[in-house]
């Protein structure tokens, strides 16, 4: 294939794909992708759950879809979503669509027409490729492939045939390395300049799309150098190395006031006597930051490879993705002048998924520190200790990496009374923030304020309905101003279920004065192993206006324990059976008679992982007290 046929049109179909009118609707598959580091990982997901569902549907021409097709396919999204992501940097549309004509068609749009996509073709052979190899990828396993332009957008469509097809008997196939293991796997022999060619040509393409499969599922940026290495060395250099910078360092980072620099984050030689000696002369001498998206040369470091490395080529390859520097790639090859072009080209691909892959970890990452900071701040730093009381309490997050949607609190209120509460809230993440944000400090101020419990419940219920509706009245204000289109709007609502109680010491045990707003019911443990609810099941908070909640009051005798948890625990599931199915949770903490309050809690903890063979798929938190 020659290079991309560059049209303008205004038609709706990519020039020279089969038209598609009145085709089954199962056939085609539409996303819109963030222009992210993510983006490619996620449409090869989307394009191999497409290619599956297909087959097991039967439908007209899925009998020609093969493993390599499917292949194929996962070469060319990966190729035309790194290319958007790159060089466009907006949101990617994705269309995968099987045709009657025996052929998947791939189109992948983006917001940014100005920008052409990049093809090296018509540069000389002996130039170092500037923009990679990406498009000579598509043109070689595609049967026709081109670009349309239409207002503000710009689609990149490959059509790919099935095997047995007319069009991919034309086409020349390629013998593939299938199925990535380790890093190791993709290159266990070293291989020369006599080789290259022969090597790149059968086996590179595979070698491409199994590594971005393997880089992009690592959320660690360390670990995403360290498997680079293993990548490239020894089939594609003798050694190689990984700086990261400080995306807050910038153009003028570099100076002599730019302080600790790029981090050398690792290196790797066939040899692994050599790593040490290499590294410390790495460190002396820094790859500068180029304007130029080329790989440029890099001083060779004779003294650190030995009698057989005096001389030898290196290349350094600036990581970027999203427009923002990353940090820097090098490798070297001894007993060569300079790398040949194949070998360079298939790098450069391949610094551009690693470049991906560290901006999609440091994304992770930061989103992590976020979470853990917002967790720390909607959590008390301690529980408190209750004269005449134990307590004991289970908190496990599902979702390590952001907020959860489960809170417990156990704090004084003053004038010889505590208060606790316990509580889940509709969703997960920053929406699941914002109400135990503003849950927890009024629960905290009304109880202080010396207000009752239900009274408690009926005040936190009209903030959450006010605040909910504030902040859909302002997305709509939003929405309107920026002549957007009219449709859902707002957070949505904010349900909260909550058990809140209060604490009264006195001689001879703990008053217990609680309500349950759509909350698992507590359950009181005797002393003889009897079980009984402790409250009555009302609504959940910030679902309706006119509601008015009532509260009970009990005594806790010594001995007595009183278990309160979340849905997390009651709704745990084996199959289709749950944990709380038949009195299952009562049948468990009658089991715990006589226990401290340490000791129910962990075994029903345990019960509960035990219940299920997976792990818990839903927040979890458990509190007992118990009267001394």
């Amino acid at each position: 294939m020659g290079a991309i046929p560059t049209q303008r049109e205004t038609t709706s179909r990519a020039p020279g794909a089969p038209a598609h009118h009145g085709a089954d609707p199962r056939t085609t598959i539409r996303a819109t992708l963030s222009g992210s580091p993510l983006a490619p990982g996620s449409a090869r997901c989307l394009v191999r759950a497409a290619l599956l569902e297909w087959t097991e549907l039967a439908l007209p021409g899925t009998e020609h879809l093969t493993d390599r097709l499917a292949d194929d396919a996962m070469v060319v999204v990966s190729e035309l979503v790194t290319n958007a992501v790159v060089h466009a940097g907006t949101d990617v549309e994705l269309v995968c669509r099987l045709e009657d004509t025996r052929s998947v068609v791939v189109e992948v749009a983006d917001h940014h027409p100005s920008r052409a996509p990049r093809d090296n073709s018509s540069e000389p052979a002996y130039e170092t490729p500037e923009f990679g190899r990406g498009l000579r990828l598509v043109s070689t396993l595609a049967e026709a492939w081109g670009v349309t332009y239409r207002t503000g957008t710009k689609t990149v469509w490959a059509r790919l045939p099935a095997e047995g097809s007319p069009a991919d008997e034309e086409l020349e196939t390629y013998d593939g390395e299938r199925g990535l293991r380790v890093a190791e796997i993709l290159a266990p022999e070293p291989q020369r300049a006599e080789r290259d060619r022969d090597w790149l040509g059968r086996g590179a393409l595979s070698f491409l799309a199994e590594a971005s499969d393997l880089l992009a599922g690592q959320l660690d940026e360390d670990l995403v150098a360290a498997l680079a290495g293993q990548l490239i060395v020894p089939r594609l250099a003798d050694w190689c190395a990984v700086w990261l910078e400080d995306e807050a360092m910038g153009r003028g980072g570099w100076g002599e006031d730019a302080g600790a620099g790029p981090r050398l984050a690792r290196v790797w030689h066939g040899s692994e006597n050599r790593i040490e000696e290499l590294r410390g002369a790495l460190e002396k001498d820094p790859p500068r930051p180029q304007d130029s998206l080329r790989p440029v040369a890099y001083p060779w470091p004779a003294d650190a490879l030995g009698p057989h490395g005096t001389h030898g080529a290196a290349l350094a390859y600036r990581l970027i993705a999203g427009g923002r520097p990353l940090g820097t790639l090098v490798i070297g090859r001894s007993g060569l002048p300079c790398f040949p072009d194949e070998v360079t080209g298939l790098v450069e691909d391949l610094s551009r998924r690693v470049a991906l892959a560290i901006g999609a970890a440091r994304q992770y990452a930061r989103q992590a520190t976020i979470s853990r900071v917002l967790q720390r701040g909607l959590l008390p730093g301690a529980v408190a200790e209750i004269p005449g009381m134990h307590s004991a309490l289970v908190y496990e997050p599902c979702d390590k990496g952001g907020p959860s949607g489960d809170f417990y609190d156990l704090f004084p209120a003053g004038d010889g009374r505590w208060c606790f509460a316990l509580g889940d809230v509709q969703g997960k993440g920053p929406e699941a923030a914002v109400v135990i944000g503003l849950a927890r400090p009024w629960l905290r101020l009304l109880a202080r304020e010396g207000y009752r419990v239900a009274d408690v419940l009926d005040r936190l219920n009209q903030l959450l309905l006010d605040d909910a509706t504030e902040a859909a009245d302002a997305a709509a204000h939003a929405l309107v101003a920026a002549g957007g289109m009219p449709g859902p709007v707002g957070d949505g609502p904010r349900f909260l279920s909550l058990l809140y109680g209060e604490l009264v010491p006195f001689d001879g045990g703990v008053r217990c004065t609680l309500a349950s707003a759509g909350h698992p019911l507590p359950l009181l443990l005797g002393p003889d192993g009897s079980v009984a609810t402790a409250a009555r099941p009302q609504t959940l908070l910030g679902v309706l206006e006119d509601v008015t909640y009532t509260s009970e009051t009990f005594e806790l005798r010594p001995g007595d324990s009183l278990l309160c948890v979340t849905d997390g625990v009651t709704e745990r599931r084996s199959g289709s059976v749950q944990f709380d199915d038949g009195d299952g949770l009562a049948t468990a903490l009658a089991g715990c008679a006589g226990l401290s309050a340490e000791l129910i809690a962990e075994r029903i903890k345990r019960l509960v992982h035990e219940f299920g063979g997976r792990p818990p798929e839903d927040d979890l938190a458990l509190l007992v007290l118990q009267a001394e």
